[in-house]
C-alpha cells in the first residue's frame, strides 16, 4: 500500500463519527473485546465489526484473537505521522514568526542611548 493510499484510508476511517467513537472507547479500555464496544452502540454487531475493520485497515486498531475473543488496542502512530507531516513545516514558520515578534518587542522596551 502506497503512502497516499495509507493517508486516504486514515482520513476515511476518521471521517465517520461512529468510528471515532470506537477509537475513543478502545483508547479508554485497552484490550476490550468487540462485545464490550458493541454495548455502546444501537446498531448491529455486524455494523460495528465493519467499522472496526475500516479502523484496522487504516492501522488505527490492532486486534488480537484469543479463542473466540478479539481484543482491541488503539494505535496512534498513523495519526502522529499525519501530525508530523503537516505541522513540522508550519511549526517552523510560526516559530520563526514568534521569535521575530519577541525580538521586536524587546527592542521597543530597551531605552535608546545616544552614542
Amino acid at each position: 500500500m502506497s503512502e497516499e493510499d495509507r493517508t486516504d484510508a486514515l482520513f476515511h476511517a476518521l471521517a465517520h463519527s461512529g468510528r471515532r467513537r470506537i477509537l475513543d472507547l478502545v483508547k479508554a479500555m485497552p484490550g476490550c473485546s468487540v462485545g464490550d464496544v458493541c454495548k455502546y452502540f444501537d446498531t448491529s454487531r455486524i455494523a460495528v465489526m465493519k467499522n472496526i475493520g475500516v479502523l484496522e485497515a487504516a492501522g488505527l486498531l490492532i486486534s488480537e484473537k484469543t479463542g473466540r475473543v478479539r481484543s482491541l488496542h488503539f494505535n496512534g502512530a498513523p495519526i502522529q505521522l499525519i501530525y508530523d507531516r503537516w505541522t513540522t513545516e508550519y511549526s517552523s514558520y510560526w516559530g520563526t514568526q514568534v521569535t521575530d515578534l519577541k525580538f521586536k518587542a524587546e527592542a521597543k522596551k530597551r531605552p535608546e542611548t545616544d552614542a
